[in-house]
């Protein structure tokens, strides 16, 4: 037993605690409250995964509640995005979707409530003003002139905030906490503030709208949240939940705080990555190289690989800053179970075998992969002239150099050893292709021929090759910091060669591929269909490379 408690981490210590102590006759229930104003990113499934995951494992449930407070930026589209990516990541929230805009009367309600009992007022003071009066962190604030409002000028304010006889920005509600707080969150918060806005739910059915801070513990009460899981960013916003919870006197909610998700090379501000598609340094919320989920499956990574990064990164206190090497780790160990493994050439070289008789062509078995003893096998055309990598030859190799180079024997994947001859040049000394000797009796699963090859080589049958497009994605930025640089700002790192286009040659059985397929193009690197891809024009998506060695990667 104490072996299996060691193993816990401290947010599954603190529900097993309350389990035994038979709080909230034991129940287990979460919540997911993403603002939809944007589209899921990294941080975001790390969140998802640890209130999804700690609800599954003890027999709970788990809310998916948009927090949309914000007419001004929220959208539909970004509800819709939000919840295919949760369930495209593997989880299903508990019954139907529900909104913080739901509770609006009843948030409505409590600050009524909050005024009556002297615990909140209105504020004409501008921003400005109010900024200035808060003072510093080493300087109490200054009570508003507005804070000695009687409970019913309050309550007659507030009423005709609600009903729109006053402009944006002309009053607030605040509550009435304490000026002289050393937590500076906690001297007299805005809790309400007006915004004649149309909300994407509610249209112009009100112009106030709750402050995230006021509405987020109240909706968990409302919804009877046991455990109210959050990144560290809010820890210092939990006295003000409390305060909240106590002088409303409604379910106790708690809030507990873990380390965010920080990724090398990635960015999850909702702010900047927003610049990046408006500005067009991306072409999209899912463009491939953004961190987004969206931007994810697009470029092919696995749900299975999130998850299990999330699970590999662990629930911790403290900040740090993951190598983007683990996640490609999880990447590469997920894909490596499920891709086809195909034959792909990314830069040509012609080889012409010289003794394979004109006009015969081949089919050879291949696997699709060892990995998966479901997987099964496909037939691959081989004929007397074929492409390989050009960086498979060298005319002057150095030593441990096992591929083709003059008088060399290497083998083609799946079909036969041949030995270079000749390498063809043109009148400027370029190399055109590779005359070539095959051994008949040297084909794979029933080589006999005696003959030694250290070097094994993917082709494609020049004859029946598929030209395509490569899209090789790499890290968006240069830095493994984009936003903590000390001279530079995120803008100006993005990484130049994020994107290269290349024209390859694939197998023929690469014509129909769909969207969401994984492939392994052999000793290239993991690929999937593009979204844009045709029969006409196929186009491929570089998801990870074998191993780490990019560009933007720290040596």
């Amino acid at each position: 037993m104490s072996s299996e408690k060691e193993s816990l981490n401290f947010l599954e210590e603190i529900v097993e605690k309350d389990i035994a102590d038979g709080k909230h006759d034991g129940r287990v229930h979460t919540r997911f409250p993403p603002e939809p104003n944007g589209y899921l990113h990294i941080g975001h499934a790390k969140a998802i995964w640890v209130n999804f995951s700690i609800a599954q494992k003890y027999g709970g449930k788990t809310n998916l509640r948009f927090d949309d407070t914000n007419p001004t930026t929220e959208e539909t589209e970004y509800v819709n995005s939000i919840q295919k990516d949760i369930q495209w990541l593997g989880y299903q929230w508990d019954g139907e979707p529900l909104f913080t805009s739901d509770y609006f009367q009843q948030l409505y309600e409590f600050a009524v409530d909050l005024i009556k009992k002297r615990k909140a007022y209105v504020d004409d003071s501008s921003p400005e003003e109010i900024a200035a009066l808060k003072g510093t962190p080493s300087k109490p604030g200054t009570d508003s002139p507005f804070k000695s409002r009687s409970i019913e000028e309050n309550l007659d304010l507030f009423e005709r905030m609600k009903a729109g006889e006053f402009e944006d920005g002309s009053k607030v509600l605040r509550a009435n906490i304490d000026m002289a707080s050393p937590n500076m969150l906690m001297r007299d918060p805005l809790i309400y503030r007006i915004k004649k806005e149309t909300h994407h739910r509610t249209g112009d059915d009100w112009c106030i709208y709750p402050m995230y801070d006021f509405a987020h513990g109240q909706s968990d009460s409302i919804e009877k949240i046991t455990h109210s899981l959050c990144s560290l960013e809010f820890m210092h916003h939990r006295p003000l939940y409390d305060w909240c919870v106590e002088n409303l006197g409604i379910f106790p909610s708690k809030q507990t705080e873990f380390a965010r998700m920080n990724v090398e090379y990635m960015i999850t501000s909702k702010r900047k990555l927003l610049s990046l598609v408006n500005e067009g340094h991306v072409t999209g919320w899912d463009d491939p190289r953004m961190p987004t989920l969206s931007g994810m499956r697009n470029r092919g990574i696995p749900a299975a690989a999130i998850r299990n990064f999330c699970a590999k990164t662990g629930i911790t206190k403290r900040e740090n800053l993951i190598e983007i090497s683990l996640f490609n780790s999880c990447v590469r160990d997920e894909l490596n179970k499920i891709a086809t493994r195909v034959m792909a050439v990314m830069k040509p070289l012609k080889v012409v075998i010289t003794n394979y008789p004109e006009g015969q062509v081949e089919e050879l078995p291949m696997e699709n992969n060892r990995e998966d003893e479901n997987s099964g096998s496909r037939m691959l055309p081989f004929s007397r002239e074929i492409y390989i990598e050009e960086t498979d030859f060298m005319e002057d190799p150095p030593k441990k150099f096992f591929r083709l180079f003059p008088g060399a024997h290497s083998r083609l994947k799946g079909a036969y050893i041949i030995r270079c001859d000749e390498a063809v040049k043109d009148g400027d000394g370029n190399i055109t292709h590779l005359n070539c000797t095959y051994f008949p009796e040297s084909k794979s699963g029933s080589d006999n021929s005696g003959i030694k090859a250290k070097g094994v080589l993917h082709w494609v049958s020049i004859q029946h090759a598929v030209k395509a497009e490569a899209r090789l994605y790499d890290v968006l930025f240069s830095d493994p910091s984009p936003t903590n640089h000390e001279t530079k700002e995120y803008l100006e790192l993005l990484n130049p060669e994020s994107l290269i286009h290349q024209t390859i040659y694939v197998e023929p059985s690469l014509k129909e591929v769909k969207h969401g397929e994984k492939y392994q193009f052999m000793r290239t690197g993991y690929f999937t269909p593009a979204k844009e891809s045709t029969e006409q024009h196929l186009i491929f998506n570089r998801t990870v490379t074998l191993k780490d060695g990019w560009k933007g990667k720290k040596k």
